[in-house]
């Protein structure tokens, strides 16, 4: 993925971990490339890419919109709230969807790898290990 990745821990119903903290900002991404969104509509959305089980923190999502910002693939404006105060709304750049394809093509890439690794891991574990906990097992713990 673009930038460094952070290392994840599994387990239960948590936030998300600094790993997956860095796929937020591609479905950040993703959501503003279907129109301007505000950052609470945005965080609600993050259930499509099942952020709803690890859920992430308001305080990460306009931290990465605010860099996202900084890095002009996203512009925001103020606009009247609903019923309310104003709210910022953020737009995709178009500089923000040539890096949203650039991560899709890295995302493939680590989708193939990962892939291949579980795949690698299940020939492994049935000719070393028949009979012990699987991958899906390991996780829940």
């Amino acid at each position: 993925m673009p930038g460094r990745r952070g290392a994840g821990a599994g387990g239960g119903r948590r936030a998300c971990g600094s790993g997956i903290r860095r796929f937020l900002e591609p479905c950040l991404l993703l959501l503003l490339h279907g129109g301007e969104s505000h950052g609470y509509e945005l965080l609600d959305n993050l259930g499509k890419f099942g952020f709803s089980e690890t859920p992430a923190d308001s305080s990460t999502i306009y931290r990465i919109l605010r860099s996202l910002e900084e890095r002009e693939f996203v512009s925001s404006r103020w606009a009247e709230g609903d019923s309310g105060p104003a709210i910022r709304v953020y737009t995709l750049s178009p500089e923000g969807d040539g890096y949203l394809q650039m991560w899709v093509r890295d995302l493939e890439e680590t989708d193939r790898i990962l892939h291949r690794f579980f795949s690698e891991y299940q020939d492994h574990m049935k000719q070393h290990h028949s009979g012990d906990a699987g991958p899906e097992e390991i996780r829940k713990e």
